[in-house]
């Protein structure tokens, strides 16, 4: 369904457990079942830039904008045109520059470093952090207005121990591309070593998967591979729960004690002695769903 956004509609993947989640391989699936996907998708990553280089990075610069600009430079928004862009860490772009990016969501319309010649793109947005930005906005650290025009369609990523069922795929995938550009063939992997994996607690989510993988393709002897899992007794700290997912079991906890009723005389908000709206707002935030537990 993504595919049928309109041309600017913008996406904001909200990580709240960390990095290496995999949001760079939702952009990429979503670039790929949309109708743009005989285009290359665009990356920037706004939190490797410096800041008087991102401006120049997303819009480019003129030949002569200043000192040392010998050449003319286009940016990634001109780049990304009749395609997808992806804005990683968008949580890290200054203030001035989150004034041109809402300019661009709204009209499409921007200007290169050092010309008066307003350019157009149809880009595609789809932005990712790992902040919280509602606290973000009201700490004036991220302006309010571009956090509305985020929201119109909102993901969710949780970290990789809560999606177990996604690692067989997962392991696929990365065996499929890495066996291919190392020159080796994919290996079935046995399904008892597919449970141990999904047991295992991934602090390092996706990225730390895709990391075992290639480790394993590295030293495999023929159709033999092997995966170093870290011993429970040596990360045992590893184990200990954030407070938004203590928060997350907690709610759940009692949702499903008192039958999914959230309002109302011994519901779950008065349980929680939270007003109903407020809870309502955190199961949302929290992705928690009934059909999901039942």
């Amino acid at each position: 369904m993504f595919w049928y956004w309109p041309h600017t509609a913008l996406a904001l993947l909200s990580l709240t457990c960390g990095t290496g989640t995999g949001k760079e391989l939702v952009a990429r699936a979503i670039h790929k079942l949309s109708s743009r996907s005989n285009r290359v998708l665009v990356k920037v990553n706004c939190a490797a830039l410096p800041a008087d280089l991102i401006e120049i990075e997303l819009f480019g610069r003129e030949k002569g904008a200043f000192t040392g600009a010998t050449t003319t430079q286009i940016g990634r928004f001109e780049l990304a045109k009749g395609s997808t862009i992806f804005l990683d860490e968008i949580g890290e772009l200054p203030l001035t520059l989150q004034a041109k990016l809402l300019r661009v969501y709204e009209s499409g319309e921007f200007e290169r470093l050092g010309s008066p010649k307003t350019r157009y793109s149809d880009a595609r947005i789809i932005a990712a952090t790992n902040r919280n930005l509602e606290d973000e906005v009201r700490r004036g650290r991220f302006r309010e207005d571009l956090w509305y025009r985020l929201k119109v369609f909102t993901v969710t990523l949780p970290p990789l121990r809560r999606r177990k069922a996604d690692i067989p795929l997962l392991i696929k995938w990365f065996m499929d591309q890495l066996s291919r550009k190392m020159g080796k063939p994919a290996v079935e992997i046995p399904k008892h070593t597919i449970r141990a994996l999904q047991d295992y607690h991934w602090p390092g989510n996706v990225r730390e998967l895709r990391n075992m993988v290639e480790s394993a393709l590295i030293t495999a002897r023929g159709d033999k591979l092997k995966f170093e899992l870290p011993k429970s007794s040596e990360n045992h700290i590893s184990d200990f729960k954030s407070l938004e997912e203590m928060e997350r079991d907690y709610i759940l906890q009692v949702l499903k004690a008192k039958n999914w009723k959230v309002q109302g005389p011994n519901s779950a908000a008065s349980i929680l002695g939270m007003n109903p709206n407020t809870l309502c707002a955190r199961i949302k935030k929290l992705g928690i769903k009934k059909q999901a537990f039942q």
